[in-house]
């Protein structure tokens, strides 16, 4: 059986975040970059159940996992 496919505007939308294309700029734009050593999870910006989303998407390697990776990776670009 095949995980669903999340687009990034989905996991702004779980997150409960504003989703539209200028939003999620802005919020990278404004987040980044993240500390080498901070994990995703642990950046301060996070509520504790955006945190624990996140957190557990990657732990379980969820269906939500490859957007919450490049999410990641959106933000540790300077």
């Amino acid at each position: 059986m095949e995980k669903p496919v999340h687009h990034f505007t989905e996991l702004f939308e779980q997150l409960g975040l504003p989703a539209d294309e200028a939003s999620i700029r802005s919020f990278i734009e404004h987040h980044a970059p993240l500390p080498e050593t901070m994990q995703l999870h642990e950046a301060p910006f996070w509520s504790e159940s955006q945190s624990a989303f996140i957190f557990d998407a990657l732990e379980e390697d969820a269906d939500w996992a490859e957007v919450v990776d490049h999410l990641d990776a959106s933000l540790r670009k300077t």
